[in-house]
Parts: C-alpha cells; sequence; structure tokens
C-alpha cells in the first residue's frame, strides 16, 4: 500500500522524451511538477514518477540525494488517491518532480507542496 516499487519509477528514456516534450507543468514551490496524462500507453504501473534535484543548485551528491529521498518520502505517502483515480480512469500518467529552491526545506515543507501538487493534478484529471 505505502510502497514504492521499481516499476513506479519512470526510467524509459523515450517516455521522459514524451513527457518533457509533450507535457504540462505547473509550480508548487519548492516542487515544479511536470505531468502527462497518456489514454493508450501501456506502462507498468498506472503513476510513473521521475525525481530530480539539480546539479547546478546543489554540487554535493549528498545533498541531492537527501532532497530526493525526501521527495520520494512524500510522494510514498500522499500517492494513493492519484493512483486508484487514475486506475479507475483506466489511463496513464508520468510524473516529473522537479525541486527548483535553491536551499534544503524541512520535510513537513516539501510533504504540504507534494500535496498540493497531487491535488491539482486530480483536478486536472477530473475535468
Amino acid at each position: 500500500m505505502f510502497k514504492f516499487p521499481k516499476n513506479e519509477r519512470l526510467c524509459s528514456k523515450k517516455l521522459i522524451e514524451i513527457l518533457f516534450s509533450e507535457g504540462k507543468s505547473f509550480l508548487v514551490f519548492p516542487l515544479k511538477v511536470t505531468y502527462i496524462i497518456l489514454e493508450d500507453k501501456k506502462i507498468s504501473a498506472p503513476v510513473q514518477v521521475l525525481i530530480l534535484a539539480s546539479r547546478k543548485r546543489f554540487k554535493k551528491a549528498t545533498h541531492r540525494n537527501r532532497i530526493k529521498r525526501l521527495i520520494r518520502e512524500a510522494y510514498r505517502l500522499e500517492k494513493k488517491e492519484l493512483s486508484d483515480l487514475i486506475a479507475c480512469h483506466q489511463k496513464n500518467c508520468l510524473v516529473a518532480f522537479s525541486y527548483v529552491s535553491d536551499n534544503e526545506l524541512p520535510f513537513s515543507v516539501i510533504r504540504q507542496s507534494m500535496i498540493l501538487a497531487l491535488n491539482k493534478i486530480k483536478e486536472n484529471l477530473n475535468q
């Protein structure tokens, strides 16, 4: 239920290219969210996620890895409603979360922005 298995991670270069070329994006500070809802693609999970932290903003890999770990944990805790809704509509969704702040923020802030971001994706799916 609260797992984040390998098949929910976006690894395909072709799908990543589709996501960033055709997807819609919005900002919920400190996350920039890029997403696309696919009608006909058959991917292994209803929602696949890509998490990014810029090397330009965070020089040390340990800082980038910590930020990505916090984003992953926030998504893992809040993903259930989105996954159920996408599966119910029999569609697929690709999502990229990019961290845009220049400094590391606490987990509570990241989790709040994750909740807002997932709610915005759900609203756009229902339209």
